[in-house]
């Protein structure tokens, strides 16, 4: 596998022109099914195991999985705020910067396995409730600019689960 392919597995997110109920409905049933897939995968692995990484330099399994639940925490606080502020202007943080503090290199992976059942269990509970004024609600990134809809944010981190799924699965077969 060359740099690229470690890096994006599934390859990189492409924002689509037009976002379909078909692609729609995927994303959310991604986001679903997402965290029970993760707990399988990671559960029961070794401190050895979580210490893997995908490539020289990334991240940790345990650092991906605390990764996770912090940017999908921050993922369903931009979906409330899109929801209930007109085009909000979002907080961001540095994701490699929380991934070299301390918990995120020690704490037990099980509290963030919890954390993002939670967390999805709340995404697409608040996602089937939409009505598609709701569905095109945006937010505004402060350092992109990009205005993101609350369909192209599902669409996102449906990718953002799968695109660290498989950097998981690529540590754990190196």
């Amino acid at each position: 596998m060359n740099l690229e392919q470690l890096q994006y597995p599934i390859g990189r997110f492409e924002v689509p022109s037009e976002i379909s109920e078909e692609q729609l409905q995927e994303a959310m049933t991604i986001l679903e099914i997402f965290p029970l897939q993760l707990r399988e995968l990671t559960s029961t692995l070794s401190e050895v195991n979580l210490e893997k990484t995908y490539r020289e330099g990334s991240w940790t399994i345990r650092q991906i999985v605390h990764h996770l639940a912090d940017s999908h925490h921050n993922s369903y606080l931009r979906y409330k705020w899109a929801l209930t502020e007109d085009n909000p202007l979002v907080k961001v943080y540095d994701q490699d910067a929380w991934a070299e503090l301390k918990d995120s290199k020690t704490a037990p992976v099980a509290w963030s396995l919890t954390h993002i059942e939670v967390v999805h269990q709340k995404i697409v509970h608040l996602l089937k409730m939409l009505s598609e004024d709701q569905w095109n609600r945006t937010f505004r990134h402060p350092v992109s600019k990009e205005v993101t809809s609350l369909k192209l944010n599902t669409l996102r981190y449906a990718w953002h689960s799968m695109h660290h799924y498989m950097h998981i699965k690529t540590a754990l077969n190196s």
